[in-house]
């Protein structure tokens, strides 16, 4: 699922008030955290993550890297943080309501040119 601009800027403003979940330090993306990632974000569905100046990973490669293996959307990153978002299903009427995209307006003829 592609996140569109809109959805985008709402999760960000949502991931102001959020707490570090995990920290990426020196040994980088190891099995364990791309678990602790995917039981976060399907309790969570928004998660803010941090990387450590000691980690060989830059913040953008470590979001990416994340997100492919947890199959989550990056949202943001800045300086040495970076936030994920996946929809969970568990939640119920618990998870975050994302802004539908407009549908685009046809037009209901076609005009000939003569």
């Amino acid at each position: 699922m592609e996140l569109t601009s809109k959805q985008r800027a709402q999760l960000r403003g949502m991931a102001n008030g959020l707490e570090t979940v995990l920290t990426i330090g020196k040994d980088d993306i190891s099995e364990n955290l791309v678990k602790q990632a995917d039981d976060a974000l399907e309790a969570r569905e928004l998660i803010k993550c941090k990387v450590l100046e000691s980690s060989t990973l830059s913040a953008k490669e470590a979001c990416n890297e994340l997100a492919k293996r947890t199959r989550s959307e990056p949202v943001q990153v800045i300086g040495g943080k970076f936030v994920l978002y996946r929809h969970s299903h568990k939640l119920g009427e618990k998870c975050i309501n994302l802004v539908q995209p407009k549908q685009r307006k046809t037009a209901g003829r076609k005009y000939e040119r003569n």
